[in-house]
């Protein structure tokens, strides 16, 4: 039986390789905090329209390295790096790229929720408003687009008007990611988007995740290894800075090339 599951899980992740589609491309990337080298020569590819997990213990990199993706890292004064990140065939480090441009294609959604102190309307409206668009037709079918992409429209539609503060902490965090849908990214980044929620909103996230893969590329950071089985298609495994093993989620889950990324998963450390 092991066998046959075996053989199913390979053909299914050559069928995976073949569909195979990079969205980014990472180069020899390395970053360090002042003399602190945070990054490590990390190189692979993240494919379009699917999961990509990052996991490892605290303090290993993820959040610093999901932040290189849309050069957020550099908000950080000391802050520097090498090496390169190459979205849809552009390097992203390019002086001729801009920032603002990298992020209207690459979307974030942060560990805690994080509405503006405004209507919810208002939340979702915020982005497109400044992207140009006033006309007040056109900004309702953003939002409502929004909302129902990020299965929150049917809890809000009649309250639109009302503060973003009064919902709940996983309503905010879907509000969070319909004013990430509503400037139409590429890719969405979500760093932990889950750890400040409850059981049943981080479950209504994992399905909302799971439908938006249809339309974006997903990266999530998580230190919860059962979302990373349950939601992702490939998994990244980050210890000290550096990627100790990458392939599809069912086989670093199942067969681990590399013994630290076995000790991690049964927990043995972390």
């Amino acid at each position: 039986m092991d066998i046959t599951i075996n053989k199913q899980l390979v053909q299914k992740d050559i069928k995976k390789e073949e569909q195979f589609t990079p969205v980014f491309k990472i180069n020899n990337l390395n970053l360090w905090y002042g003399q602190d080298h945070a990054l490590k020569d990390i190189k692979f590819d993240i494919p379009e329209k699917q999961v990509t997990a990052i996991i490892g213990p605290s303090g290993c990199g993820k959040s610093t390295f999901i932040k290189t993706l849309n050069r957020m890292v550099e908000m950080i004064p000391i802050v520097r790096m090498s090496g390169e990140i190459v979205y849809r065939e552009k390097n992203i480090f390019d002086p001729k790229y801009g920032v603002e441009e990298l992020r209207t294609q690459v979307g974030m959604v942060f560990q805690k929720p994080n509405p503006f102190p405004k209507s919810i309307y208002d939340n979702v409206a915020y982005g497109p408003r400044i992207h140009g668009i006033k006309n007040k037709k056109v900004l309702d079918e953003v939002v409502e687009k929004s909302l129902r992409g990020a299965a929150i429209w049917d809890e809000v539609k009649d309250r639109l008007n009302e503060n973003a503060y009064g919902l709940s902490g996983g309503q905010q965090q879907r509000l969070c990611i319909a004013r990430c849908l509503a400037i139409e990214p590429d890719v969405i980044l979500m760093d932990e988007p889950t750890s400040a929620l409850d059981p049943i909103s981080t479950l209504k996230v994992e399905e909302l995740v799971q439908e938006l893969k249809k339309d974006y590329s997903i990266v999530i950071v998580t230190h919860n290894m059962q979302q990373a089985a349950r939601i992702s298609d490939r998994t990244a495994f980050f210890l000290n800075g550096e990627v100790v093993e990458y392939t599809d989620t069912s086989t670093l889950f199942s067969n681990p090339s590399d013994k630290r990324t076995e000790d991690y998963i049964t927990g043995r450390f972390g």
